[in-house]
């Protein structure tokens, strides 16, 4: 069963997200969802996940602008 969380972003992420298509979207919370997911089988905290996921997105070099060509892809 799904339930909404509300996190903070940056502004420009946020709009972003809101610009996204619906498909665009449903991609994104997936990756969050498997992320986190992932993060509480190996017993991590979820400081800790967040974290590493936004160090691994800053050192492959992830821009907001990837990110939607990245979800843009269908």
């Amino acid at each position: 069963m799904a339930e909404q969380i509300t996190v903070s972003v940056d502004s420009d992420i946020a709009k972003l997200y809101r610009s996204a298509s619906d498909n665009e979207r449903r991609k994104l919370d997936l990756l969050v969802n498997l992320r986190l997911r992932d993060a509480k089988e190996s017993g991590k905290s979820l400081s800790d996940t967040m974290l590493e996921i936004s160090r691994n997105a800053q050192q492959r070099g992830l821009t907001p602008e990837i990110l939607q060509s990245i979800l843009a892809d269908e």
